[in-house]
């Protein structure tokens, strides 16, 4: 049977303090019987005048004193119920959070081709949110009230058993009417789950596309699958929840029947001389203290059964196999090889058996018509995917074998896609090389052209930037991707359209700096705009993912291939004028 760590993907920390909950759960729900057994004497001797005795008012003194020392005693109890219960297990969920997030980070980038990033958004956001509800609100009271039940029910069996089974009796019956629904209440809960991923991903997808919705009058069509998704959610959640009422409303109902059993059977016992006063009182009490923990588990089930499909889920994305490799491995130099190397997009190929050597120190740029494969190969070398045949190698070392943040450190990225985060200017450049110095990052921000529009700035490079720098230019965020490039310095440069969005004047300027980053470096460079890499030493020629043409730009431009063809009619494009 899986443990409570597994189920709920919990770090040894985690488990064990979910343990000291439940422990401290039960503590609570025994420290109540304590009250129970005063309110049984006290009623006892209150009842002595029937019998002919008089009430002992010392003892009655006592047993307030009793009744007082068990309020404190379950006041502390319940302290330390919240501390071990509610504290614990925010921690771990804290610990699952931060946990997926290293998961995420070391996944193949084939996983994000088949998840969509709602899904994994729902992952470290709502599983993790579901399940610490249940390690708080679900967990320790329904293991704590099942073992002190338990504990209690062995009691009243040896007290007296036939007292027992009267309070006991309905609730076998109750129980297997919960775990006997459960596969229709999972049902209803998977389909509740799938529902609100889809709502989730409509809502992602209009909020992304607002600008093209507002600008082409989608607004009607794009709300109204909105609109559907929301209503599908709704209509499921209300399947659930009126699915899982019936089934414990029935379950209470059946459990509930036990007290007027009891009463029945107490009075007959009673009157038939079989039992005294005592038992009888001390069953009315227990079965009307005992009814409100197990109605708590009765509808506390359901609600577990509802949180399994979340912890299934994360059992999944726990289970995808991560990249890990060596991080003792040196390199000897920074030559990178592809040797027959085929790799495919969802079984779409996308190189064939590429050959070629980019060497150490010099400047290859990769050319070609767009889906060629050139961004692909980048992504290769920084092993965000591996190779399905071949082998592609910095300085001899096979980049499968390496971890890849190891891998990580050796290469600085500009990409044509600039990601920035919602903080400062400053930060953003930064993250380049965490340990640099002010003077550093001034010095890579100057070079790569920011000085200019971060002046602008409200609050300089202290200003904060909005989501991925939407209230930059495409410019001005490329500008500050070039700046990490420049501010990290690693020997291996990788540039996919680093210059795209520049202004002509600042293209300029970029491409200075560059010259002087890359000297002595291993560096790809990925363009559309031939005279960009018209200098460099080593030109790639691709087209549907071979390459076709190796050479410089004046040996390519004498032959009549592709790269000539590309190089003319981007010449005649800059004749174009409206």
């Amino acid at each position: 049977m899986m443990n409570l760590k597994e189920m709920f993907q919990l770090s040894d920390r985690g488990a064990s303090d979910l343990k000291k909950g439940i422990f401290a759960c039960t503590l609570t729900n025994l420290s109540l019987m304590l009250s129970v057994v005063v309110t049984v004497q006290i009623f006892l001797e209150i009842l002595k005048p029937l019998t002919g005795e008089d009430v002992s008012w010392n003892k009655m003194w006592m047993l307030f004193g009793a009744g007082v020392i068990a309020v404190v005693l379950h006041f502390f109890c319940c302290k330390n119920d919240y501390r071990k219960t509610y504290v614990s297990c925010y921690t771990a969920a804290e610990d699952s959070r931060i946990r997926i997030a290293e998961l995420v980070r070391k996944f193949p980038m084939s996983v994000f081709n088949d998840k969509d990033l709602t899904e994994l958004t729902t992952n470290m956001m709502g599983d993790c949110a579901s399940i610490e509800h249940s390690l708080s609100h679900i967990v320790p009271p329904l293991m704590a009230n099942a073992i002190s039940c338990t504990l209690i029910c062995i009691c009243v069996m040896i007290f007296d058993w036939r007292m027992g089974l009267s309070i006991f009796c309905t609730l076998p019956l109750s129980f297997l009417i919960i775990f006997g629904s459960r596969k229709i209440q999972e049902r209803g809960s998977r389909k509740q789950t799938e529902a609100k991923l889809k709502a989730s991903e409509e809502e992602q997808e209009y909020l992304d596309g607002i600008r093209i919705i507002k600008s082409c009058h989608l607004d009607g069509e794009k709300f109204s699958q909105l609109n559907d998704a929301l209503k599908v959610l709704k209509k499921q959640s209300i399947h659930m929840e009126l699915g899982t009422s019936v089934f414990i409303s029935a379950a209470q109902f059946v459990l509930q029947a036990g007290i007027g059993i009891t009463v029945y059977v107490g009075v007959h016992l009673l009157t038939g001389g079989s039992i005294t006063i005592l038992p009888l009182l001390l069953s009315l009490v227990i079965v009307c203290r005992m009814y409100g923990p197990i109605l708590t588990i009765l509808t506390l089930l359901p609600m577990l059964f509802h949180t399994l499909v979340s912890t299934r889920r994360m059992r999944d994305l726990a289970g995808i196999p991560i990249m890990e490799g060596r991080t003792d491995v040196p390199f000897p130099d920074y030559t990178i090889t592809f040797d027959h190397v085929d790799f495919a997009y969802n079984k779409e190929p996308v190189l064939k058996d590429v050959n070629t050597v980019i060497p150490e120190g010099r400047i290859t740029a990769l050319v070609g018509p767009s889906g060629s494969g050139k961004s692909t190969m980048s992504r290769l070398i920084a092993r965000f995917w591996d190779v399905e045949r071949g082998t592609v190698a910095i300085g001899g070392v096979d980049v499968k074998t390496l971890d890849p943040e190891y891998l990580m450190g050796m290469m600085s990225f500009a990409f044509q896609d600039v990601t920035l985060f919602g903080d400062t200017v400053w930060n953003n450049i930064k993250i380049g090389n965490p340990n640099a110095t002010d003077e550093q990052v001034l010095a890579a921000a100057e070079s790569a052209c920011c000085n200019e529009f971060v002046k602008r700035l409200p609050d300089g490079y202290q200003t904060l930037l909005g989501e991925n720098g939407s209230t930059l230019s495409g410019g001005e965020r490329q500008r500050i991707s070039i700046a990490r490039a420049l501010l990290k310095d690693a020997p291996v440069i990788l540039l996919d359209e680093a210059t795209a969005s520049l202004d002509p004047e600042n293209e300029v300027l970029i491409q200075s700096a560059i010259s002087h980053l890359i000297q002595g470096k291993t560096v790809l460079v990925i363009a559309h705009r031939l005279r960009t890499i018209a200098d460099a030493d080593q030109i790639l020629v691709l087209d549907n993912g071979e390459i076709i043409e190796t050479g410089t730009h004046e040996q390519l431009m004498a032959q009549d291939g592709l790269y000539r063809r590309l190089y003319q009619i981007q010449a005649k494009s800059l004749e174009w004028a409206v």
